[in-house]
């Protein structure tokens, strides 16, 4: 029991250390640095991001959309190149304080709660709201004649403020921007309030939907830099004063549809649109082009859940060994991680872990977070898989190994756990299959896998039916041969038995 205590303690040790991410922004951070780096780190959420960032249907594996022209500019400007960090929108702000992207820049409000979090760059781009309803409605011509009707817009939004203040509204909250106007085409709500951009691409090429009145409110995106870098985001509203004055950012909207009424308080010259990707140019690519972003994607979740799976079958093994024989205060211990594990959802763990860690100076990288939540997730029920198992080994196998002699430690190796992990084998692998599923959890902290590949190019295009089927048989092509893999294994065990 010595030498497992010794185990336990070097892996969590190890982990400790391999988890610990290298400060990759914390000495980086400044104009200078940047630029010796070569490339400017922009955090964004591409998943349903269009037309602001979203992969291009020609090529997946390339972004498009005004803030990827935009960020583009800005970086010349800055001497450098700009590299997109993907992470889900809602947590962009803390993920910037936490240093993973110099900036975050994806059609984010300025707003006084955020004010006071981050710095703000001038504003680029002046939105307003705009309401939409179904082709046949007549009744809801604007705004104001929303009272009692079913309105759906995004969370933490000021289209949702706008929302509540006005009262009588059934507001319904979407995580995405496809969703509420997908439901109200089919008839699930009345209306969808949302940013202007966002209703010009989902929207305007709906034949089912339509604009109701014009738009309303009026407000700014701005780019977030961390508090303290005074500099750079100097130097960022440098760089959008010059694209005002050149023209050039006119001509980014123009391209992109979406120079209005309420641009023309910037300067800029005119300049007819060219190149803009529309809705129906992303249904009708290739499905072939899509494979490669989503091979990738594949190739990602076999890692996390082969690492994450490792982790666990070793870990929970320590654990269910520490439960069994252990004494006080190692086995009370064990029972309280069991318990707090399989009581606590996944997903809060994995936001403790990546976002909460980080005010206590512990800062892990998106993959190593990632392994570690997910295999110290499952410990905890391989913990309990095990136990079974070896409980279920009858007493006089021990007895009878101690009696010839043995140790306790070496009649467990070759008596007791050989025949605990033949009875425990099917519920270990379906585990694993759980895994490999469960691993779309981790897009909550920056990691991009099959699952949320799946989200951004299926948003980006609707084609929710087609990729879902590639999708589907991605997962099932890699958990149909760990199946036939633990038949093949109890089969091995079965004939070692005999």
């Amino acid at each position: 029991m010595h030498r497992i205590q010794r185990i336990l303690v070097c892996l969590v040790v190890l982990f400790a250390f391999a988890g610990l991410s290298t400060p990759r922004l914390h000495a980086e951070s400044g104009v200078e640095t940047i630029r010796k780096r070569g490339y400017l780190l922009w955090g964004v959420d591409v998943e349903g991001g269009a037309p602001y960032a979203f992969p291009d249907p020609k090529d997946p594996s390339k972004l498009v959309g005004f803030e990827v022209d935009l960020a583009g500019a800005i970086a010349r400007e800055l001497g450098v190149t700009v590299r997109p960090v993907q992470n889900a929108w809602d947590s962009l702000i803390p993920a910037l304080e936490r240093w993973d992207f110099d900036i975050a820049m994806n059609g984010i409000e300025i707003t006084p709660q955020r004010e006071s979090r981050v710095l703000f760059s001038r504003p680029y781009y002046i939105y307003t709201e705009q309401l939409v309803v179904r082709k046949e409605e007549t009744a809801i011509t604007g705004f104001g004649k929303l009272k009692g009707k079913r309105v759906g817009t995004l969370s933490g939004t000021v289209a949702q403020t706008m929302l509540e203040t006005l009262g009588g509204v059934e507001v319904r909250i979407y995580p995405g921007q496809v969703e509420p106007y997908e439901d109200l085409a089919i008839g699930r709500i009345d209306a969808v309030l949302l940013d202007l951009p966002i209703a010009a691409y989902y929207a305007r090429p709906n034949p089912k939907l339509k604009y109701a009145g014009d738009p309303v409110g009026e407000g700014f995106y701005g780019i977030a830099i961390r508090k303290g870098d005074e500099e750079l985001r100097d130097r960022i509203n440098t760089a959008l004063g010059t694209l005002l004055q050149t023209g050039e950012l006119k001509r980014i909207y123009e391209k992109w549809g979406l120079w209005n009424k309420a641009q023309e308080k910037l300067p800029g010259q005119s300049k007819s649109p060219d190149g803009y990707i529309g809705l129906e140019e992303s249904k009708k690519a290739p499905l072939y082009t899509f494979f490669p972003s989503l091979l990738k994607g594949a190739a990602t979740t076999v890692i996390i859940s082969t690492a994450s799976m490792a982790l666990a079958v070793l870990l929970g093994l320590l654990l269910a060994l520490f439960r069994i024989f252990g004494r006080p205060p190692v086995s009370t211990a064990v029972v309280a991680y069991i318990e707090v594990y399989r009581g606590t959802p996944l997903l809060i763990q994995l936001f403790i872990l990546y976002y909460g860690l980080p005010n206590i100076g512990i800062s892990l990288n998106p993959l190593t977070a990632a392994i570690l939540g997910l295999g110290m997730n499952y410990a905890a029920y391989e913990a309990e898989i095990y136990r079974a198992g070896i409980q279920a080994v009858p007493k006089g196998q021990m007895e009878a190994a101690l009696s010839l002699g043995m140790g306790r430690a070496l009649a467990l190796r070759r008596v007791v756990l050989p025949q605990g992990f033949k009875i425990a084998l099917p519920a270990i692998t379906n585990d694993f299959i759980a895994l490999f599923k469960d691993s779309s959890l981790v897009s909550i902290i920056a990691m991009v896998e099959l699952a949320k590949t799946y989200n951004i190019l299926a948003v980006s295009t609707l084609r929710f039916f087609e990729l879902g089927l590639v999708v589907a048989l991605l997962y099932f092509a890699m958990s149909y041969p760990l199946s036939l893999l633990a038949r093949r294994l109890e089969e091995r065990l079965k004939g070692a038995g005999k």
